[in-house]
């Protein structure tokens, strides 16, 4: 009988970061795209309390930085033994490869934001993807 191996722990924690990040890092270019700007915290010239668009931004990369590290782990996790289906697989690279060539096509376009401003922004977005991909993946990897 087959013995089931699995993937080391560090390994899955490095793959489930790195995925966790491009994916905050593609929603932080797509959003960016389409008004939701990380900046808008730190401008002094808007009369309003806190800009919803940059609420919403920052929101939205935590999410997905928390869930591409959660799902990325736990499909590591499962993958040497062979649980995941071949049609689940190829669902997964199709929105992985669509997700970034759709960062990749907002990142080509002019910045709608100044240059020191869209820096800090995507470091910014680079640090919260980070961390909510490690706190996803060490949630996943705790509870396999």
């Amino acid at each position: 009988m087959a013995q089931t191996t699995y993937f080391p722990r560090r390994l899955i924690l490095a793959g489930a970061i790195v995925s966790g990040v491009l994916l905050a890092l593609a929603v932080h270019m797509l959003g960016a795209r389409y008004g939701l700007d990380l900046g808008g915290l730190w401008r002094s010239n808007t009369g309003e309390f806190m800009p919803a668009g940059a609420a919403i931004a920052w929101w939205l990369i935590a999410t997905v930085g928390f869930s591409g590290g959660y799902f990325t782990a736990n499909l590591m996790h499962g993958a040497a033994s062979g649980q995941i289906p071949q049609r689940m697989r190829q669902f997964l690279i199709v929105v992985g490869v669509l997700i970034l060539a759709g960062a990749g096509q907002a990142a080509s376009a002019p910045s709608p934001v100044p240059t020191v401003s869209g820096v800090l922004a995507g470091l910014a977005a680079l640090c919260l993807g980070a961390v909510m991909a490690f706190c996803g993946a060490h949630f996943a990897l705790r509870k396999a």
